[in-house]
């Protein structure tokens, strides 16, 4: 196709305001079309400390470095939540297992005593778990998820501007007790996984409003825009961040912003790659409805792309769990085996 995207852009959040406070037009401009046509982009100029990047990669992959007895004191099947450590290729992608491991995370809070029926998502508030031995690792992992939740709520609100809405628009779903998700990756090449073969995450969207992606220079992120049957690479960028829009913006836009399918390849064998993507949510509670797009930009959506296999919902905590139940069907069957059995029987 004549107009296929080839390549993604790179956007400097450092210019998205201008002296006076206001958003720079010119960035809104740009994080538009980025948004609009390719769902991801590459961000440089957030507000990290210098080599905040590179020490949280390098303890992540001390942490990955010891030995599976250890790291299995934090194993995510004993959490309602879905924290915790996830052994290599435990978790499934399109019904496939990936090649990584990782540590999933999110807000420090108690979990709930008592959860409505019809709200199991609820669930998913609790606790993480995190290595006594090993402190850096929370440390550095939770300084990291501030910094990303200030950047995506600079994102989502340039974002709104740009889709002739007040800056505030989405804050609401945010507001009190956001769901926010972070992901500590290791990815392990060379065939390590039994029928994985090259796949290091399968093909996917993401659920909520935006992802923040940490990458080192290893690689292997490659995304499809909407309408493209090619793969873009995703190219380690010094000092950037890879972004990318959720489920929840494609229902909230009717499509007009895309969750953009992506993966990733395995690394080859005897190269480790390790990745931090951070997934900028609203509340569990929170349901997305349309908004009232300028006459323009609502000619050109495209509607929601649903997969009749993974429908997209407007509730943000049943979306979110939806997609743990499916990828992590060890922890699914332990803490939710009524859902399990409805999602085989249905």
């Amino acid at each position: 196709m004549n107009n296929a995207i080839t390549q993604i852009p790179v956007l400097d959040i450092s210019t998205a305001r201008t002296a006076d406070g206001s958003f720079n037009v010119e960035f809104v401009d740009a994080l538009r079309e980025a948004a609009h046509r390719v769902g991801f982009f590459q961000v440089v100029g957030y507000a990290a400390y210098p080599g905040q990047d590179r020490e949280l990669l390098d303890t992540i992959a001390q942490f990955f470095a010891k030995p599976t007895e250890e790291k299995l004191k934090l194993d995510n099947r004993s959490s309602a939540q879905f924290r915790g450590y996830t052994r290599l290729g435990a978790e499934i992608t399109r019904g496939r297992a990936d090649s990584r491991e990782q540590i999933d995370y999110g807000p420090e809070r108690p979990a709930l005593d008592t959860v409505p029926a019809d709200a199991p998502y609820l669930n998913l508030q609790g606790p993480n778990q995190w290595p006594t031995d090993f402190p850096q690792l929370e440390q550095r992992a939770m300084a990291w998820a501030e910094l990303m939740h200030h950047t995506g709520h600079e994102l989502l609100s340039a974002l709104s501007v740009g889709l002739g809405l007040p800056e505030d628009y989405f804050d609401e779903p945010f507001a009190d007790s956001p769901a926010w998700m972070g992901k500590l990756v290791h990815y392990v090449g060379g065939g390590a996984v039994p029928g994985a073969g090259n796949q290091g995450v399968g093909l996917h969207a993401d659920y909520g409003f935006i992802t923040l992606l940490l990458q080192d220079e290893v690689g292997g992120l490659q995304v499809q825009p909407h309408g493209q049957d090619n793969w873009i690479d995703v190219p380690p960028t010094p000092g950037a961040l890879v972004v990318n829009l959720g489920e929840m913006l494609e229902v909230a836009t009717d499509g007009y912003l895309m969750a953009t399918i992506h993966r990733v390849i395995a690394p080859p064998k005897d190269v480790d790659r390790y990745s931090v993507p951070f997934f900028y949510s609203p509340r569990l509670d929170a349901v997305i409805e349309k908004v009232q797009l300028p006459a323009e930009l609502a000619a050109a959506a495209r509607g929601v792309s649903d997969d009749p296999h993974n429908p997209m919902l407007a509730s943000y905590g049943a979306n979110v769990l939806k997609g743990w139940l499916r990828a992590h069907p060890e922890t699914a069957a332990r803490h939710y085996p009524q859902l399990v059995k409805t999602r085989k029987s249905a």
